[in-house]
């Protein structure tokens, strides 16, 4: 004798389907009552992302390639060390401060290092100062070598503590042979303030972590100079 099958749904079957039905009725209740609502939202940020892409390639791209043009003259300027014009321009050209007044860093952060270097070599050290802390880098290189420049300007500035802070920050920013050069600078003002103890630390590790550099060649008359004005 045949089983006959059941096409009678269980309770909990029939719940579900139920709450299924129900969640799409309430969508459709929400998208009929929201629907000027949700096409004018799609429809703005369409439109605000067609101006974002208008404005990158109508202006900004454009802006862009023009401030670089103007840049190149002032980088051959610099590269030559005619800081002068490098930071003014010569008349026909921008110079870096006439490029961050036009474009800010629209070339890129770098216009903000040279724009500090040539104030530093040009004796205008608050100003350089003021550039070179907007200079931002991924290179870790650079980034420490325009730390070294703020310091190289606060001791233009008689602002040794200042100028070690940099020069410490500059040398702990990578760990590379560069680092050997921000720890003498350091010890050498260290000195001047009569902290013997801590300019021979930094010659220390000069000779310790960094042996094949330049400032390593003759650290040793640092330290032995230091260690016998230490025990008089």
């Amino acid at each position: 004798m045949s089983k006959k099958k059941t096409s009678a749904k269980s309770p909990q079957k029939k719940e579900e389907q139920a709450k299924v039905a129900q969640a799409i009725s309430k969508s459709e209740e929400f998208l009929n009552k929201y629907k000027k609502h949700i096409i004018y939202t799609v429809a703005g940020i369409v439109i605000l992302l067609a101006l974002v892409f208008g404005y990158m390639k109508l202006i900004r791209e454009p802006r862009r390639n023009e401030a670089l043009a103007q840049l190149f003259p002032a980088e051959q300027y610099f590269r030559v060390d005619s800081f002068y014009l490098a930071l003014n321009g010569d008349g026909n050209v921008l110079g870096f401060k006439d490029i961050i007044d036009e474009y800010k860093s629209i070339t890129g952060q770098a216009v903000y290092f040279y724009a500090g270097v040539c104030e530093l070599q040009l004796g205008n050290y608050e100003q350089a100062i003021d550039y070179l802390k907007k200079y931002k880098a991924g290179d870790d290189i650079i980034q420490a070598r325009a730390w070294c420049n703020i310091a190289d300007a606060y001791a233009g500035l008689d602002e040794l503590d200042n100028a070690i802070s940099w020069y410490m920050k500059a040398a702990g920013y990578s760990d590379n042979a560069y680092a050997a050069t921000y720890y003498k600078k350091a010890g050498i003002l260290m000195e001047e303030k009569s902290n013997y103890s801590g300019a021979l630390e930094m010659y220390k590790t000069i000779k310790d972590k960094y042996p094949q550099t330049i400032e390593a060649y003759d650290i040793d008359k640092y330290i032995s100079r230091l260690e016998i004005l230490m025990q008089q």
